[in-house]
């Protein structure tokens, strides 16, 4: 099969021909439909994530259809289209017999424990425990999106940080992942505040719900954050500030300025990944009794609620997509990632029809 292939961290990846995956007996091999190309495959293919082996395929959001079967899968068959989090679970660990599956202490992920999507096809590990099926008539892009950004803010707003319809939210980072959430934070019914330096990305968040954008461009940390602050309607009263918060990006800085545009008792969820640990303005977060929470992806069994949000037309992850390419196009697409002007919004590689 043909698969986007690096042996080297940072340097180019290839576009070549490389053996076909066999499932293993709990898994299965999809033959991909599409995959995203994400901040995460990025991150790997630069080496920030000790887990991935060389030569590698990276790809981890992703859609296609079964292709072939282990023996010891039950619930699904070849010929059905499915997706999978990004996290795959092992389904036996206590964190999976919690629900947990998300932090699944024998996970695997496609693009990083093992070769992932940016090829024909992808194996997928504990087919029973992890795949979702999907309808056939459901948007490539809005399937493949589900895996990674909007599964990850799903769960961080809904389950992590609660958020409530009529409530503020605070978004630091209008990339795939930030965008996400703004979408979902308006499909809740929240007032969606959107920061970044972009204007394209500002453009694109108050498109797909932002009430208020907050441009960051030049201006100081404590600049960025009386202005969301005073976007609540609050001004500088005790009061101010969003009751939930998400850091998109992956910057301290950045991660400072969320948790302080927080009211008291504010919620804030980290999900941009970052190449070092942060310092926190713990100080803000002990005077104000302030809640700091990561997302790490969603189980298999809690995406119903999120499939249904997208299939009843609430929730339109497809509206984020501003570039399809082809398989052929994705090793450029992937390094271009390191440029700071190379273009923002949402990347597809398409692959094939089901």
């Amino acid at each position: 099969m043909r698969a986007v292939w690096f042996d080297a961290f940072g340097a180019v990846p290839e576009l070549r021909e490389v053996p076909d995956p066999v499932p293993s007996a709990s898994g299965v091999v999809v033959r991909v439909e599409a995959t995203g190309l994400c901040r995460s495959d990025w991150h790997g293919w630069l080496g920030h994530d000790a887990g991935i082996a060389l030569p590698h395929v990276p790809g981890h959001e992703l859609v296609g259809v079964i292709d072939a079967v282990g023996p010891e899968v039950r619930r699904f068959a070849v010929g059905q289209r499915v997706t999978v989090p990004f996290v795959c679970a092992c389904g036996d660990c206590p964190e999976c017999r919690g629900g947990n599956g998300q932090v699944c202490r024998n996970q695997t992920q496609p693009g990083f424990t093992h070769w992932g999507s940016y090829a024909e096809r992808v194996a997928l590990h504990n087919a029973d425990v992890n795949l979702i099926a999907i309808p056939v008539g459901l948007d490539a892009g809005a399937a493949a999106l589900l895996g990674c950004r909007f599964a990850t803010s799903y769960r961080g707003l809904v389950h992590q940080a609660r958020l409530q319809a009529g409530e503020t939210l605070v978004v630091v980072g209008c990339g795939g992942v930030g965008l996400s959430a703004v979408m979902i934070g308006a499909a809740l019914g929240a007032t969606v505040i959107a920061v970044d330096i972009s204007a394209a990305a500002r453009e694109t968040a108050a498109r797909v719900g932002a009430t208020f954008t907050v441009d960051s461009a030049g201006l100081s940390n404590d600049e960025v954050v009386a202005r969301i602050r005073s976007v609540t309607g609050r001004g500088a009263d005790a009061g101010a500030g969003a009751q939930v918060s998400v850091e998109a990006l992956g910057r301290e800085s950045t991660v400072g300025i969320a948790i302080r545009s927080l009211a008291t008792r504010g919620r804030h969820v980290q999900i941009g990944l970052l190449a070092e640990d942060p310092r926190l303005p713990l100080g803000d977060v002990i005077a104000r009794e302030l809640t700091v929470m990561g997302s790490h992806g969603m189980p298999a069994g809690d995406y119903p609620a999120l499939l249904a949000l997208v299939t009843s037309g609430r929730l339109r992850p497809q509206d984020l997509i501003g570039r399809r390419l082809s398989l052929a196009e994705a090793p450029a697409a992937l390094a271009a990632m390191s440029d700071p002007a190379a273009p923002g919004g949402v990347t597809l590689i398409e692959l094939a029809r089901p």
